[in-house]
């Protein structure tokens, strides 16, 4: 399992802080299908560097760095 360096982890946390509001550009999860252009809100980024969101449709799901992207809106 790959785990960004500190650095990279700190950067992603100053840049979505609680209560951010992003779009989801990819989201790279067979089992879940949210479509790109779904909006949410940053609940929180954990020490892996994951933007856990809880997005309007109700879903709650992470952004995992690496593997998915989203962007600030």
């Amino acid at each position: 399992m790959f785990f960004p360096d500190r650095k990279i982890v700190e950067r992603i946390k100053k840049e979505y802080p609680s209560g951010t509001r992003v779009e989801l550009v990819e989201l790279n999860d067979p089992y879940r299908h949210l479509p790109a252009g779904l909006q949410g809100t940053v609940s929180c980024v954990d020490d892996t560097g994951t933007i856990h969101v809880d997005w309007d449709n109700g879903s709650r799901l992470g952004v995992v760095y690496g593997e998915d992207r989203c962007r600030k809106i």
